[in-house]
């Protein structure tokens, strides 16, 4: 076995516990959604639902992509597959638990949240590496990933909207 598979393992599980946001990309989507998360027994897990962070169905294949903390550069993108926990899996207990150790302004306990989460039937997803890195230090794309704007029915085209005593014009001052 060579270095590198362990050399991305140590950078991914350095940059997933570091960072509180990840970014999914289900396969065949353009967009990447991003998620907090927290690193717990060699995988990225999140919940969504009712309630907390609105994501698409993480089961299946998608992309993992981590960034810094500190600077937002990619750091690693690694192909992952999503599964989801349900509540009778004994791997959800102890998964749930760190999520809600790690949940920020939430209006509940730390303790309460993992019978709200089974209540309202929240997705707790567990996204695991599952392949080389795409993209990895000293190797990546140079395509700039933007994105498209996901569709929406807001326009800023239009009638400018009304300003009391008008809008304030621009004075040139000269010098005399």
């Amino acid at each position: 076995m060579s270095e590198q598979p362990a050399a991305t393992d140590a950078i991914l599980a350095e940059a997933a516990t570091k960072s509180g946001l990840v970014w999914l990309r289900p396969r065949g989507q353009a967009r990447a959604w991003p998620a907090w998360h927290v690193w717990h027994e060699g995988a990225v897990v999140v919940v969504s639902g009712p309630g907390e962070q609105d994501l698409p169905p993480l089961d299946g294949d998608l992309d993992l992509l981590l960034r810094s903390k500190d600077t937002g550069a990619r750091i690693l993108t690694v192909p992952a597959r999503g599964e989801r926990l349900d509540p009778d899996d004994e791997r959800w207990a102890p998964a749930v638990e760190a999520l809600a150790g790690s949940r920020l302004n939430s209006h509940l306990l730390p303790a309460q949240l993992p019978a709200h989460w089974r209540e309202v039937g929240a997705v707790v997803t567990r996204v695991e590496a599952a392949g080389a890195p795409t993209e990895q230090p000293g190797d990546y794309s140079t395509d700039s990933h933007a994105a498209p704007p996901p569709p929406t029915p807001a326009t800023t085209a239009g009638w400018r909207p009304f300003h009391l005593r008008g809008r304030r014009r621009r004075r040139l001052f000269r010098r005399s």
